[in-house]
């Protein structure tokens, strides 16, 4: 469904240059999802971006079904290639009703019947029709993230960039958002990218998994292998190490 072959992504110019990611290259078959994980700076949501097309200046190559991407993409390339943010409390307008939000993505791609996928929208990520005319203060962080997850959707995309979808969430919130999106991926068969420091969230998501430092891909291993530990670089032992939280004994 999605290649990606040594992209580079660069911020700023001589002296200031910033390498943010470096010949990364990965693969994702239809309906599938592959998560990104690493510490904070590594280059995994830039990778997202680059993909959305939402950065602009990067070089490598890109495929959507064995169609090249460029960074100036068509309106159909956009409307296959969707994303959820991090933050549910920033990807929403606050003086715009959830309807608005909704609907904006339908109208400017010239979709028909725009007030009946804004109700199924609503229906299909488990949120009443009542909430249709609120606004975002007016709703939870999981509401509003099931708002935006629903907004991704009106469009029905291929495939489905998640940054960060549950960080911002209560951990019993996280767990009803995950199971929304594990539900919806094999519903709609829609290939996935999830991007996230929380190792048990991704292997719960994802078939394979890809560790990123420095803006590198250092390994690429699948579920059962990460259960197993069965990892090479050491780098992803860290991440493993660090996702049990803290103990004393690994202190010492």
């Amino acid at each position: 469904m999605l290649s990606v072959a040594g992209l580079d992504v660069s911020y700023g110019r001589g002296s200031t240059q910033f390498h943010a990611v470096k010949d990364l290259s990965l693969a994702v078959a239809p309906g599938h999802a592959f998560g990104l994980v690493g510490e904070s700076g590594s280059g995994k949501s830039t990778v997202l971006g680059a993909i959305a097309g939402l950065v602009r200046d990067w070089t490598g190559t890109m495929r959507l079904k064995g169609q090249a991407l460029t960074s100036k993409r068509t309106l159909a390339q956009r409307r296959q290639i969707q994303m959820v943010f991090q933050d549910p409390y920033g990807s929403l307008h606050p003086r715009h009703t959830i309807s608005d939000a909704l609907s904006e993505p339908a109208v400017i791609h010239g979709l028909d019947d725009v007030e009946n996928r804004v109700k199924q929208a609503l229906t299909d990520v488990g949120l009443g029709l009542m909430h249709r005319f609120r606004f975002p203060h007016q709703l939870s962080g999981g509401q509003r993230q099931r708002v935006a997850i629903a907004r991704a959707l009106m469009l029905s995309p291929e495939v489905l960039l998640l940054d960060e979808p549950t960080s911002a969430l209560d951990v019993s919130v996280q767990a009803e958002v995950l199971n929304l999106l594990r539900r919806l991926r094999e519903e709609r068969c829609i290939t996935m990218i999830m991007v996230s420091h929380n190792l048990p969230v991704v292997s719960f998501m994802c078939d394979r998994i890809g560790v990123m430092k420095d803006g590198a891909l250092h390994e690429t291993l699948d579920r059962d292998r990460l259960r197993r530990q069965e990892f090479v670089h050491p780098y992803t032992g860290q991440l493993l190490r660090a996702s049990v939280g803290y103990d004393r004994a690994l202190m010492d």
